[in-house]
């Protein structure tokens, strides 16, 4: 499924999804590898659709320590279930594996999830459902293009610890941390 509204510098979508009426997500062909994925989105802020972004860890990052500060016990639960899918992920190695990308599927894979976490909709930016796709996606672009990968999982290292000081946090999710 793409979504005409997500072409993006004459690119067009794999495939898109909108994503609880407030987002649409999208999946591009990417140029670092062969299995490369690119992921950008929309987000319908006074009732206009945003410009077309590509998402940043710093975004999501900041997204989780304001749930994190709004609601400690929950998020800290996601955090351990977003370290959890960090395990569980692999980067795309075949192009069967390439050509099922399905954000629907993987949307269903995690739909007790998404509603286990729900409450936290309400803090932050970004609805867990979102999130949640979201990020599995930059997992997965993260280990195709690294199969070492780490940036994640040291941004959700920082973000369970109870040393959660922001410039530390800042600096680890761009990539800065000395």
């Amino acid at each position: 499924m793409t979504n005409p509204h997500m072409i993006s510098r004459g690119m067009k979508p794999l495939f898109s999804m909108p994503i609880n009426g407030k987002y649409i997500l999208a999946i591009y062909q990417g140029n670092l590898s062969k299995f490369d994925i690119l992921i950008k989105y929309r987000q319908l802020e006074n009732n206009a659709w945003s410009k077309i972004r590509t998402p940043k860890h710093i975004h999501w990052a900041v997204d989780i320590l304001i749930k994190l500060y709004q609601d400690e016990k929950t998020t800290k639960k996601f955090i351990f279930k977003l370290m959890k899918i960090w395990n569980e992920s692999s980067g795309i190695t075949t192009e069967e594996e390439f050509n099922e990308i399905d954000i629907v599927k993987l949307y269903k894979k995690f739909e007790n999830d998404i509603n286990e976490f729900k409450t936290l909709n309400t803090k932050g930016e970004y609805s867990v459902g979102f999130l949640i796709l979201l990020l599995k996606l930059l997992m997965v672009q993260e280990k195709t293009n690294r199969e070492d990968a780490y940036m994640f999982s040291k941004i959700l290292e920082k973000l369970k610890s109870d040393n959660n000081e922001i410039f530390s946090l800042i600096s680890t999710a761009t990539h800065n941390g000395r």
